[in-house]
């Protein structure tokens, strides 16, 4: 099965190894037709701590680094 990609905004960088990416999409709503705006938080694996607020950066899907971290960085998006 292929990994998940997603792309974010870091809105968090204070913890150890850990940052703080919301992620943005957008759907149509299927009865009112209206374009809706969701975001999401996800904790992600920073191993090097290089990541600060406001990068724009790519996530990947991996192993389970704790109870919440499901994710870490691929790369940042220029």
């Amino acid at each position: 099965m292929p990994k998940k990609i997603l792309s974010g905004t870091v809105v968090s960088d204070k913890a150890n190894k850990t940052i703080t990416v919301i992620v943005e999409r957008k759907y149509s709503h299927p009865l009112l037709k209206k374009v809706i705006k969701v975001r999401k938080k996800y904790s992600v694996h920073d191993e090097e701590n290089k990541f600060k607020v406001g990068d724009k950066v790519n996530i990947v899907e991996c192993k389970p680094f704790s109870k919440n971290k499901k994710f870490q960085v691929m790369e940042n998006v220029k």
